[in-house]
């Protein structure tokens, strides 16, 4: 029902049958969600952050069958299409919660198991879908006309622009003229791809100029740089989120780099010992081994307070979210309509028994150090994040949705309990990081499916179709994303000779009596043929290192992953890839910070003051605290795409402000347009690009080194003092075709005016 008691009209009618649920459009969408689910793994393993994937799968899937059908196929319908986009969407919010807790795995001392990412992944995916099923009728059809779901409803306009002959001769007559646009043109997407791809191809692969130019101050600026990672899928990112947070994520590394790593600078350059937590004397350090040994808590403390205000601020709106769809979801019992397809849920039955299947899996399963008390937590939790979850992101959006401040809530309130419990032994930590990590999954898809079925609920689709469809959309990418998570971890994992950071280190031999046998894995395992011991020593703040030790004990490898690790030169003197994952390494933090109270607090309340002092001061401060946390160099890259935004949207806001549109409108207009789905095939080209690179440098190890050296030698792109300056020419190029791609749009609808 709409707004006042009138009956909405969807734009496929309830009594018309249209081919829907077929399995073409299911394996459509699965495979386009492993592919969004693998560059949103990527993308959130760099910034912490990841793009909504829903819209780039609709105009795929309006592509590709439109293309079958010119080859003899039968085109799909728009319900298809809507099922391949439901099944599609799952592997983005299941990347962003895998990458948000699996990798912390790592920084607590544990090894990174393929098993035990998957299994987090699917058992969070499934429950968050479960949960949402029940709120379906009172947050999406009972709410049509308050809750809004902005993307959501985005998708549907781009399917309805995109329908086949067949969907618009079977519309609802009001949407006569609606169908009489245009379909759906996806050169944009796939030129994006393409562009994207082979962008950081050569730059990544190839190395034929820059990854991030660089400029390092001397006094009175010491300490201080500036660096702008010239890539695709930063540039992506940044015009999809505006130019407002990404001023705000520049803003915050302007603070780490321009102002707080030349503070430690000033003030500890003259220091003869090293200043805990740092190990080495500050003199030695450069701008990075600043951040790494000082910056990095300071910027974990401003996001962990930046996420907690962020969820003390939406505490009212989540409380009347609560109410309310508890209230709906108890008036809506006995409601169902048996005739009418677009009322057709799961069974309870199913829902019910399928949840309580799932704690009972999480309970079981060994990898996880689960027990009664975590389960509980993970229902109750779950429930209450699914339900906040699927109805903020009908109010503010996915993009506004505080996940972060969910999972850091669960997170802390876990631990607190652990504590009060006595349960604070490493074993421990899995377990808390297992509750987090299904929790955070869980709500991220619960938002994600109530966009999905706002969708469907606009364009006339059968919602038990499109519950079917994105379970398994997320299975499918579940099992996958464990083995991506790992293979880009290994990819990048570096060995450093123990002799030269930690000369006669021997391990206890009480510690090494259940430790496992392994050998050197990715870039650096020809270097090395023999099985070591491996090893975790954890230093008095809590943090821990692995080693590869001999039988008697004795270092020798230190091993540095991909994944927040800190080395990324290989003997032979190529790079390999390294993620700083933000939050990640914040989640580590709140677990180490809680149950062992290990943890520099000094400077983590540093940086919680900072985030305060944004907050007094008007300013979203957790967008600011992940600037404050990230490279400079990555935020300056979504600066740049945000800078592009600011720009197209400026120049096309007169034209749409004399059709008579509204501010909600408008910003309707931009997030469909074409810059935006260039931009998203410039995320999907960078990330696929970098995903195939970081783990390619295990196998072509020797070819990249020789390609690097070759490069060094004789590329003026790629070293030398003009280097800088010269790398920033094909990123004009990248620049120049996303503002000319967004452009398009606007051109030839002013022609048609």
């Amino acid at each position: 029902m709409a707004d006042k008691g009138v009956p909405f009209a969807p734009y496929i009618p309830a009594a018309t049958r249209l081919r829907e649920f077929t399995l073409r459009s299911v394996l459509v969408g699965s495979l386009l969600g492993i592919i969004f689910g693998a560059s949103s793994l990527y993308l959130a393993l760099k910034v912490g952050l990841t793009v909504s994937a829903s819209i780039p799968v609709a105009v795929i899937s309006v592509t590709l069958f439109r293309l079958w059908s010119k080859m003899g196929g039968q085109d799909a319908s728009i319900l298809e299409h809507n099922i391949a986009q439901t099944a599609g969407s799952a592997g983005e919010s299941l990347a962003f919660g895998a990458a948000v807790t699996m990798p912390a795995i790592l920084i607590l001392g544990f090894d990174l198991e393929v098993g035990r990412v998957m299994l987090v992944a699917t058992l969070g995916g499934l429950l968050g879908i479960l949960m949402m099923i029940p709120l379906r009728r009172p947050l999406i059809v009972q709410q049509h006309g308050e809750l809004k779901y902005p993307e959501g409803t985005a998708c549907a306009e781009v399917l309805k622009a995109g329908a086949n002959a067949e969907s618009r001769a079977a519309a609802d007559p009001a949407y006569a003229k609606e169908t009489a646009v245009a379909g759906v043109n996806a050169k944009t997407i796939f030129g994006g791809f393409a562009i994207g791809l082979l962008y950081k191809f050569g730059n990544s692969a190839l190395k034929l100029w820059k990854e991030a130019p660089e400029k390092v101050f001397g006094a009175p600026l010491k300490g201080g740089s500036v660096s702008c990672e010239i890539s695709p899928e930063m540039l992506g990112v940044g015009y999809i989120i505006g130019p407002r947070i990404a001023g705000i994520m520049a803003g915050g590394g302007v603070l780490s780099y321009l102002v707080l790593i030349p503070l430690v600078k000033f003030f500890g350059d003259n220091l003869a010992e090293p200043l805990a937590p740092g190990v080495k004397t500050i003199s030695s350090l450069s701008p990075g081994g600043i951040r790494s040994g000082y910056i990095l808590y300071i910027g974990a403390g401003a996001v962990a307070a930046g996420g907690l205000v962020s969820l003390i601020r939406s505490l009212p709106t989540i409380w009347h979210s609560l109410r309310a769809g508890l209230a709906d979801l108890a008036g809506a019992r006995g409601s169902q309509s048996g005739d009418d397809r677009r009322d057709r849920d799961l069974p309870m039955k199913f829902v019910v028994g399928g949840v309580f299947a799932l704690l009972a899996a999480i309970t079981l399963a060994p990898s996880l150090h689960m027990n009664w008390l975590g389960a509980v937590l993970i229902l109750v939790l779950g429930f209450f994040f699914v339900t906040v979850s699927s109805r903020l992101t009908g109010e503010v959006g996915s993009s506004s949705n505080p996940i972060s401040g969910m999972t850091i809530a669960t997170l802390l309130l876990t631990c607190v309990t652990f504590v009060a419990m006595g349960w604070t032994g490493k074993e421990h930590y899995v377990t808390a990081l297992s509750i987090g990590g299904i929790v955070c999954i869980a709500c991220s898809n619960g938002g994600t499916t109530s966009q999905d079925l706002k969708t469907g609920f606009l364009v006339g689709g059968t919602p038990r179709y499109q519950q079917i469809a994105i379970l398994f959309g997320a299975f499918a990418s579940a099992l996958l994303m464990g083995w991506v998570l790992l293979a880009m971890n290994n990819a990048g994992t570096v060995y450093v000779k123990a002799e030269t950071v930690a000369p006669g280190l021997v391990a206890p031999a009480s510690e090494l009596a259940a430790s496992k046998r392994e050998h050197l894995v990715g870039p650096m395992s020809g270097a090395d043929a023999a099985e070591y011991r491996a090893w975790h020593q954890t230093d008095a703040q809590g943090n821990s290192r692995k080693w590869l030790v001999d039988d008697a004990g004795k270092a020798v490898w230190l091993v540095d992953p991909a994944i927040t690790g800190t080395e990324s030169k290989l003997p032979g003197g190529s790079t390999v890839t390294k993620y700083d994952a933000p939050k990640t390494v914040l989640v580590s933090y709140i677990i180490k910070g809680v149950l062992n109270r290990k943890l520099p607090w000094d400077l983590v309340l540093i940086g919680a003051m900072i985030a305060l002092v944004l907050e007094l001061s008007g300013i979203p401060s957790l967008a600011f605290a992940v600037g404050v946390y990230l490279p400079l160099s990555t935020s300056l890259g979504i600066f740049v795409g945000g800078c592009i935004r600011w720009l197209v949207d400026r120049v096309n806001r007169p034209r749409l402000l004399s059709k008579g549109l509204d501010e909600e409108q408008i910003q309707a207009e931009g997030d469909k347009s074409p810059g935006v789905l260039m931009a998203s095939g410039y995320i999907a080209g960078g990330s696929i690009a970098g995903i195939g690179v970081a783990i390619s440098q295990g196998v072509t190890t020797e070819f990249n080194e020789k390609v690097e050296k070759w490069m060094t030698a004789n590329n003026p792109l790629f070293e030398g003092a003009s280097s800088d300056l010269l790398s920033l020419l094909p990123y004009a190029v990248l620049v120049g075709l996303l503002f000319l791609a967004a452009r398009e749009k606007f051109l030839s609808a002013r022609k048609a005016s």
